[in-house]
């Protein structure tokens, strides 16, 4: 009996960017296809064809060759006009996004995209609806949801380990370099407002999505952004105007009385367990996850602190906490969304991370402009 292979083609339009490349090409589908594919049984697999799509033909042909000579155009209308690929990823910057998805979904074929899918919720919503109509699948990439920090806080909830969740304290970034003395670590269109840059729209899209999953629907905002840093250098060392926000302070209220806040910095120095951290408080017991590990505090081990300034503090509170093990394999998290996606096309299994909800994460992301220029609590409508 002969092996049944799927064969995918996938547009992978943006992949000379940095999360196209190391997450999307990298580590998930060039990685899937040295693996000989997505195994799905003994007799049967799913294998991604892709040809890579950007405007930079000497960065293509370089990733091409890189990766095993992939094929590649700088002519999205004619790898959209080309029956053998039946799926358009997009990891586009954001103001390119609606322009080129919407293309691939007239041409019929199948959507994964980065998120912001759009930067206005009104032309998030018209993706999703003409996906619908089109009657083509779609998705959204919303990867922190298969970081295993995130799951075991995830795990945990499921237990009723937490008792009544109180409260979710995130706390996410990092330095980025200003490009005159060391060089940035982020592209400069992050910063430009124009461009679609600002770390509202980029990040909120993710809190969105891990408060909706994990915590809690998310129903009002209220959010402080800042442009602490005015001017940065570009990709060629010239300075240019910050015009888009770099920093975000934002609390949401989530169903069942929840208080979540997220600090969102481009220009905050890290002294805590990782790049992202979340703390969850409930009634029986704390937890703190990174983006991989996970330390826990059930009350009955929870520390009696007395406040007095006079003395150095006796209690070392980093001792306090346990570390739990890992319980499981893990995969990189954009690759298990990938290797989800793919079982949708090719099996129909469900896949509720859809346009829809990336819709939703533009929507937070608005209102908490919206919340910043008001000065003001703005609620979070069902859409």
């Amino acid at each position: 009996m002969s092996k049944i292979v799927h064969n995918v083609g996938i547009i992978m339009n943006g992949v000379t960017g940095r999360m196209g490349l190391n997450q999307h090409l990298r580590r998930s589908i060039y990685a899937l296809i040295k693996e000989g594919g997505m195994r799905l049984s003994d007799d049967e697999s799913i294998m991604p064809k892709p040809i890579l799509v950007g405007r930079n033909a000497n960065k293509l042909q370089a990733i091409s060759a890189e990766c095993g000579g992939l094929p590649w155009t700088t002519n999205l209308d004619e790898a959209l006009a080309d029956p053998a690929y039946s799926v358009y990823f997009d990891a586009q910057t954001t103001d390119r996004r609606l322009e080129s998805v919407s293309k691939a979904i007239r041409a019929g074929k199948h959507i994964y995209c980065e998120k912001p899918i759009a930067d206005k919720t009104e032309d998030a919503l018209a993706l999703y609806r003409q996906a619908v109509a089109a009657g083509v699948k779609h998705g959204v990439v919303q990867d922190k949801l298969w970081l295993p920090g995130i799951l075991k806080l995830k795990h945990l909830k499921d237990l009723g380990y937490f008792g009544r969740i109180l409260s979710v304290r995130g706390e996410f970034g990092y330095w980025v370099f200003e490009g005159d003395t060391v060089s940035p670590q982020r592209p400069s269109w992050n910063y430009r407002a124009e461009d679609g840059g600002g770390i509202i729209l980029d990040m909120l899209c993710h809190w969105r999505y891990v408060l909706d999953n994990v915590f809690g629907k998310v129903q009002s905002v209220s959010c402080l952004g800042a442009t602490h840093i005015p001017e940065r250098r570009d990709e060629s060392g010239k300075p240019y105007e910050c015009t888009a926000d770099d920093s975000a302070y934002a609390t949401f209220e989530l169903e069942d009385g929840v208080i979540a806040h997220f600090n969102s910095s481009w220009t905050v120095r890290v002294r805590r367990d990782d790049l992202l951290t979340l703390q969850v408080d409930g009634t029986k017991g704390s937890a703190v996850a990174g983006l991989r590990d996970c330390w826990v505090q059930p009350y009955a081990a929870t520390p009696r602190p007395v406040w007095n300034p006079d003395i150095p503090q006796p209690i070392n509170f980093f001792e306090t906490w346990q570390k739990l093990p890992d319980q499981d394999r893990y995969e990189n998290a954009f690759k298990v969304q990938w290797e989800k996606f793919l079982l949708h096309l090719v099996k129909d299994t469900p896949f509720p991370w859809n346009l829809l909800e990336g819709a939703k994460g533009v929507q937070l992301a608005e209102k908490g402009i919206e919340s910043w220029r008001n000065r003001a609590w703005v609620d979070i409508p069902a859409i």
